[in-house]
């Protein structure tokens, strides 16, 4: 018996599918995708599009056919390694969740994340959790930090998952959709969860009281089900965000408020670095560009 489903979670050995009728089947997936594709270091990823071989007689389903992504979250798999590994897959939205203390989202993790996105084509937002926590000089950063992102495209959120504030405009942006929240351990990723739809309950966590980083809560990504409609995925804590696959000439047009600009360049694949008639220079001499980024944007070349 063929059936078809999306994939919910996935451990390594065994993996969770949502079925078209709402029901959900434990499966295992076809020896020979193992070894497929050694660059990545999970064949399957939240999300995926499946065929299933069911057998009644064991209640076993086995992944025959995994459907092409539309896109993908992607990163290297740790700073050393080239193998790479896909957070999880045909997103309408992913969601970045920055904290600007306890522990500190640093503007180089959320631009590799935002340049993820952007050059797979998936919408990006940042949501800024606890708030209640803000000292005065938290709320100016975070405004400061809000203008940066928005004036280059990113819509951003101020919310806290302890009190609910905000959580009311985040509601409606996730009906019906599939949606991704990431972010470092200890953000508040699965305590926003929670304050979305009070009917989950994925696991939370505390902050290390010596290092002052989040410690691990959810071991593997798991996509939830909302009450409203549509889906939810939350991710384990990420440290670090390296990039991959991408060549240097990508990475201008994964930066929208340069990629603007780039007609305005004298030439047509303007680095934006050292060329003459730069229009991103010339914006950053008038301070229309954002030096905070442009720095993220000249750390991602030199690593490359």
């Amino acid at each position: 018996m063929k059936l078809h489903g999306i994939v919910t979670k996935t451990t390594g050995s065994s993996t969770l599918v949502r079925l078209i009728d709402g029901t959900y089947l434990d499966c295992k997936l076809k020896g020979n995708f193992r070894i497929r594709d050694i660059r990545h270091t999970n064949p399957l990823a939240i999300g995926d599009r499946v065929e299933i071989l069911y057998n009644p007689a064991d209640r076993q389903g086995v992944i025959t056919t995994i459907s092409p992504r539309d896109n993908y979250i992607i990163r290297k798999a740790t700073k050393l390694s080239k193998a790479s590994h896909v957070i999880a897959a045909n997103l309408d939205h992913a969601f970045l969740v920055v904290t600007l203390a306890h522990p500190r989202t640093s503007n180089g993790f959320i631009d590799r994340f935002l340049v993820t996105a952007t050059g797979y084509y998936i919408p990006a937002s940042l949501i800024f959790n606890k708030c209640d926590l803000h000292t005065p000089a938290d709320k100016q950063d975070m405004e400061t930090l809000s203008a940066i992102y928005r004036a280059a495209g990113y819509p951003c959120y101020e919310v806290s998952a302890l009190t609910g504030y905000g959580i009311e405009t985040l509601q409606p942006l996730l009906s019906g959709k599939l949606s991704l929240f990431s972010g470092h351990s200890g953000a508040g990723k699965s305590a926003l969860i929670h304050a979305i739809d009070p009917a989950l309950n994925p696991r939370t966590g505390s902050i290390s009281e010596v290092h002052k980083k989040g410690m691990h809560t959810t071991t593997f990504a798991e996509m939830y089900t909302l009450t409203s409609g549509g889906y939810i995925v939350d991710t384990p804590g990420i440290k670090e965000f390296g990039l991959i696959d991408f060549d240097p000439s990508e990475i201008p047009r994964c930066f929208p408020e340069m990629e603007r600009l780039l007609p305005y360049c004298q030439y047509k694949n303007c680095s934006h670095t050292h060329e003459p008639d730069c229009a991103v220079k010339e914006g950053l001499e008038k301070g229309t560009v954002s030096r905070l980024r442009y720095n993220s944007y000249l750390s991602i070349l030199n690593d490359r």
